[in-house]
């Protein structure tokens, strides 16, 4: 049967769980909400959405240098103890997602970073350009839901697309670290540092 995006949303607030997952267990489920939420139960994702509300107060900093110099990151991933930041399997999550952020340019680590008149300058700017392209007024709302989710997607660290697995979010990486370590996961904060970027480039003779 088919799989709404309603269905999938209502499950995400039950469990706490990724969408791409979400949606997966409700195919497997063949629609029923209870069976779904058994799934990912029994996948353990469930239990890593509990997980992720504890306190996360380890973990380390590591450092990301791109293109021979020219873009560097610097990116703090917290978890709850000093055992799971000295594995390798955490050292190279971390790693990961400084490669993430060197590549795809977020601004923010979540939607809820994103400052409040910050989100409603770019939805006066996206309903601006709904209108000058001619859309209805009765479905300016939705259409600029839309494409808040793009801008989400684009700006927001969790919400991008993982550089290594496309299909994936990076909120649904860390979900599956927080499963896989059984701790709370965080990327707390990012740097982005590329050459040149603020200045003025000299025009040549």
């Amino acid at each position: 049967m088919a799989i709404t995006a309603s269905q999938v949303k209502e499950l995400r607030e039950i469990t706490g769980v990724g969408m791409m997952d979400c949606k997966s267990a409700l195919i497997e489920a063949n629609g029923d909400m209870d069976r779904a939420v058994e799934i990912l139960r029994e996948k353990g994702l469930a239990a890593a959405a509990k997980k992720a509300g504890r306190v996360a107060s380890q973990g380390i900093v590591d450092a990301y240098i791109h293109g021979g110099g020219r873009i560097g990151v610097l990116v703090e991933v917290n978890c709850e103890t000093d055992f799971v930041a000295n594995t390798a399997e955490f050292r190279s999550f971390v790693h990961d997602i400084a490669m993430q952020i060197a590549a795809a340019n977020p601004r923010y680590v979540s939607k809820e970073d994103v400052p409040a008149d910050v989100l409603e300058k770019e939805k006066e700017i996206l309903r601006q350009q709904a209108i000058n392209e001619g859309k209805p007024e009765n479905i300016l709302d939705k259409i600029i839901e839309g494409r808040i989710d793009k801008f989400y997607k684009e700006a927001c660290l969790l919400e991008q697309p993982f550089i290594r697995d496309t299909d994936h979010a990076v909120k649904d990486l860390v979900m599956e670290q927080i499963t896989k370590f059984g701790e709370n996961i965080n990327i707390r904060r990012f740097t982005r540092y590329e050459m040149g970027e603020g200045l003025e480039k000299v025009a040549s003779c």
